[in-house]
C-alpha cells in the first residue's frame, strides 16, 4: 500500500513535469539511479561490509550444523521407533522438539541481527551525504531535470527547480 502510494505520487509529479514541459516548450529529461547497486559498489571492499558477510556466513553455517543435527536426530528416533524402543523415541522426540525450537528463535534472532546491521550500513551518513552530492553533479552535467531511484523509496533523489510549477499551480489556482 505504502509503495502504491509513492508510485502514486512519482506518477502525479511526472504528469505535472510533463505538463510544465508542455507549457515551456521543451523537453524534460529523467534519470534513474539504482542506489543499491551503487551501494554495493561504494561498499563491497569496506570492513564493515567484511564484517556483515562474516556474521552472515557464521550465521548459515550455524544454521547448517543445528539442522544437520536435527536430521541426525530424526533418523535415530526413526531406527528406535522401527525397533519399538517407545521411551528412547520419545526422549528424542522432546529434544528433536526442543532443538528445532532454539533453530527457529536463533534464526529470526539472527536474522534481525543482520537486517539491522544491514540497515545502518545502508543508512550511513558519509554515504548518502555523498551519493546526494553525486547524484547532482552527474545530473546537471547530464542536462537532467529530475533523478529517481529505482528502489522507490524517497523516489526523488533531486530535482531541478526548473521542473518544480507549485508556484503555478498556485496561481492558477487563486482564479
Amino acid at each position: 500500500m505504502k509503495s502504491l502510494k509513492k508510485a502514486l505520487v512519482v506518477f502525479s509529479l511526472m504528469v505535472c513535469a510533463m505538463a510544465a514541459m508542455n507549457a515551456q516548450q521543451h523537453i524534460t529529461n529523467f534519470g534513474i539511479v539504482n542506489t543499491e547497486k551503487v551501494y554495493n559498489h561504494f561498499y563491497r571492499n569496506s570492513a564493515a561490509i567484511k564484517t556483515y558477510e562474516k556474521k552472515k556466513a557464521d550465521m548459515q553455517a550455524e544454521i547448517n550444523k543445528k539442522t544437520q543435527e536435527l536430521k541426525d536426530l530424526k533418523a535415530r528416533k526413526d531406527q528406535f521407533d522401527k525397533i519399538g524402543d517407545t521411551e528412547a523415541s520419545n526422549k528424542l522426540a522432546i529434544e528433536i522438539k526442543e532443538k528445532t525450537e532454539y533453530l527457529r528463535d536463533y534464526t529470526t534472532t539472527k536474522n534481525l541481527e543482520l537486517q539491522n546491521l544491514k540497515k545502518s550500513l545502508s543508512e550511513s551518513n558519509e554515504f548518502y551525504v555523498k551519493l546526494s552530492k553525486t547524484i547532482k553533479r552527474v545530473a546537471e552535467n547530464e542536462g537532467l531535470s529530475m533523478v529517481l531511484s529505482l528502489q522507490g523509496e524517497n523516489a526523488i533523489l533531486w530535482y531541478s527547480q526548473t521542473v518544480d510549477i507549485t508556484d503555478k499551480v498556485i496561481k492558477e489556482m487563486e482564479k
